[in-house]
C-alpha cells in the first residue's frame, strides 16, 4: 500500500502523520519544543528545534507504522505561517532565532509605515494590513539588528524563508530554496495579483531579492529528501501554510465555501475564486491555494483568542480541570443572566485589529459564578466568528456565497459551542469526520501530485460529514444577544 507523509510544523509542536492511499491516518508522532521570550512581546523559536523535531517525528512515524521508506510516495508540508528565519546558504547556520508570527517587536516601525501613508499600497499589492504579524518587518529587523547580517545579505550569502522554506532546504540538503504561493502571500513582500515578489516593497525595506525563495504552486516538485534521512530519497510534492492547508483539507474548492479552524485562536477563510477581493472591513486578502499556476484567492479573518479562553478558565481562574467540563457548566448557567466576556487578552483581531485593548466581562451580578463565566467564554467564540462572517459577506456580496460553515480544530469537538455557533450565525455548521484537516490538506496536495491520490473533484466528493448543527434560536433572541456583544466590544475598545 502506498503512503503519504504529512509534516505539520506548528507553533508549539511538530507532528508527522502517515496517511494511506484512502487518506486515513495510520500513524502519528508529535514533539513539543521550547518557546523563547527574550523581551515583552517578543516570541522566538530555535530553528534547530524546528528541524530536529521534524526529522525526529518523521523517523518515529515510519517506525511506528512498520513500513519501509519505499512505501512512501511523497511528502507534504504544512507550517506555522509568517514565522521568519534567516540562515547562511553555505553553512546552513541561522544568523538569529526564528521570529514567530506572534512577535510584536516591529510594532513601532509598522506604525511609522502607516503614518507615512503606505497602508493602501501594501493592501493593494499584498492584500495585507501593515502589522508585525507578517514576515517582512521581522526580516528587516534581523538585517538591521544582527551584526554583519545586512552586509552578508548584500553579498548574497544569506537566505530568508518562512518555516516551510527552511524545512525544504534542510530536507533536501540545501539543494532547494523554495516556498509555495500561500506562504509567500503571508510575508508582506509578495504581490498576490502579479504573482511575484514586489521589488518596490523590497527596496522600501532594503531587502536584497537574492535572499527570497522561488515561489511554486502548492502542489509542485520541491525536490528530493537526502537519502540518509529516511532510508531513501522521497519527493516533496505539496506545501501550504497551515490555514490554507486546512481549507484544502475541508475541500473548500468552490467560490463561496467557508471554513473556520478553532485552535488557540480561530482562522476563517472564504474562497473567492480567481478574484482577489479587496476588503473594506479590515479582513485580509490572501491566496487559498495555487494549482497549475492559477491562484485561488480568499478573504481571511483571524480571532486571537478562541480555545485559549478555555485555557484561561482552567489555568487562570482554575474553575475547570479539563476543557470538556465547560459544557455541563454552560448548560447549568442561569438563563436570566446576560454575562458577556470579551476575551481581548492580547487585543482584538479581525475585523477590529486593535492589539492594545484588553479583555473585559460585562453583566456580572451577585449570583454570577463559574457556570455563567463558562457559558460566556464559549459564547465569545461564536460572537467573534459572526463578526468575521458578517464582514466577509459585506466584502463579498455574491450569489455564490454559501451559508454553511465547515469547522475543524480542537474546539470544534464541543457540541455546545458548535450549536451556539450555528444559532448565532443563523447557518448550518458542518463538522467533518476527519478533524486533522491541516495535515490532511498537505497530504492530499503531495499525494495528488504523485498520482497516488484522487484529483480535486473526487477528493471533494470523499469529504465526509460527522455532524451538522442547525440553528434553533429564535431570531429576536439571537439579535438581542448579538447586540449585547457589540455593545460590550464597543465599551472594551473605548476603555
Amino acid at each position: 500500500m502506498k503512503h503519504v507523509l504529512s509534516i505539520d510544523q506548528g507553533t508549539t509542536s511538530t507532528r508527522a502523520i502517515l496517511f494511506d492511499e484512502t487518506l486515513q491516518p495510520v500513524a502519528s508522532s508529535q514533539e513539543e519544543f521550547q518557546q523563547i521570550y527574550p523581551n515583552s512581546g517578543w516570541v522566538e523559536h530555535a530553528p534547530d528545534d524546528l528541524w530536529a523535531t521534524t526529522a525526529g517525528t518523521c523517523r518515529a512515524v515510519i517506525e511506528r507504522a512498520g513500513i519501509d521508506a519505499q512505501d512512501i510516495v511523497s511528502i507534504g508540508i504544512t507550517n506555522q505561517r509568517e514565522t521568519t528565519i534567516v540562515w547562511n546558504k553555505t553553512t546552513g547556520q541561522p544568523v538569529y532565532n526564528a521570529i514567530v508570527w506572534q512577535d510584536r517587536r516591529t510594532a513601532d516601525y509598522c506604525k511609522s509605515l502607516r503614518d507615512a501613508g503606505y497602508a493602501d499600497m501594501f493592501a493593494d499589492r499584498t492584500g495585507l494590513l501593515i502589522d508585525p504579524y507578517f514576515s517582512s518587518t521581522k526580516l528587516k529587523w534581523v538585517l538591521d539588528n544582527v551584526e554583519g547580517a545586512r552586509a552578508q545579505a548584500q553579498r548574497g550569502e544569506l537566505l530568508f524563508g518562512t518555516v516551510d522554506s527552511f524545512l525544504i532546504w534542510k530536507l533536501t540538503g540545501g539543494r532547494v530554496h523554495a516556498t509555495d504561493a500561500t506562504n509567500a502571500a503571508r510575508t508582506m513582500l509578495y504581490d498576490i495579483r502579479k504573482g511575484r515578489w514586489s521589488q518596490t516593497i523590497c527596496d522600501l525595506f532594503d531587502i536584497p531579492m537574492s535572499m527570497l525563495p522561488e515561489v511554486r504552486d502548492s502542489a509542485a516538485d520541491f525536490g528530493l529528501t537526502r537519502p540518509d534521512l529516511f532510508g531513501r530519497a522521497i519527493p516533496i510534492l505539496g506545501v501550504a501554510g497551515d490555514q490554507q492547508a486546512a481549507t484544502i483539507g475541508q475541500a473548500c474548492f468552490e467560490p463561496g465555501m467557508l471554513k473556520a479552524t478553532y485552535g488557540t485562536g480561530c482562522f476563517a477563510l472564504l474562497n473567492t475564486g480567481d478574484v482577489p477581493v479587496q476588503s473594506q472591513n479590515r479582513l485580509l486578502t490572501t491566496i487559498a491555494y495555487q494549482l497549475d499556476g492559477k491562484p485561488t484567492y480568499a478573504l481571511e479573518g483571524s480571532i486571537f483568542i478562541a480555545g485559549a479562553v478555555i485555557q484561561w478558565l482552567r489555568d487562570g481562574l482554575k474553575i475547570i480541570r479539563e476543557a470538556s467540563e465547560t459544557q455541563p457548566l454552560a448548560e447549568a448557567a442561569d438563563p436570566s443572566q446576560s454575562v458577556v466576556l470579551v476575551p481581548a487578552f492580547t487585543g482584538l483581531g479581525a475585523p477590529y485589529w486593535n492589539p492594545e485593548c484588553r479583555g473585559a466581562v460585562f453583566g456580572l451580578s451577585r449570583n454570577s459564578g463559574p457556570n455563567e463565566l463558562a457559558k460566556a467564554a464559549l459564547e465569545s467564540v461564536g460572537y467573534q466568528t459572526r463578526d468575521l462572517l458578517d464582514a466577509m459577506h459585506a466584502d463579498w456580496a455574491n450569489d455564490k456565497a454559501q451559508s454553511v460553515l465547515r469547522v475543524d480544530g480542537g474546539m470544534s469537538a464541543s457540541n455546545w459551542a458548535m450549536q451556539f455557533l450555528s444559532d448565532i450565525i443563523d447557518a448550518p455548521v458542518d463538522r467533518p469526520k476527519v478533524l486533522e484537516t491541516t495535515a490532511l490538506g498537505a497530504a492530499w496536495l503531495a499525494g495528488m501530485k504523485a498520482g497516488a491520490l484522487p484529483d480535486q473533484k473526487e477528493f471533494a466528493q470523499q469529504w465526509e460529514l460527522e455532524r451538522e448543527f442547525q440553528p434553533a434560536m429564535a431570531a429576536n433572541v439571537r439579535e438581542s444577544k448579538y447586540a449585547n456583544w457589540q455593545r460590550a466590544v464597543a465599551c472594551t475598545l473605548g476603555y
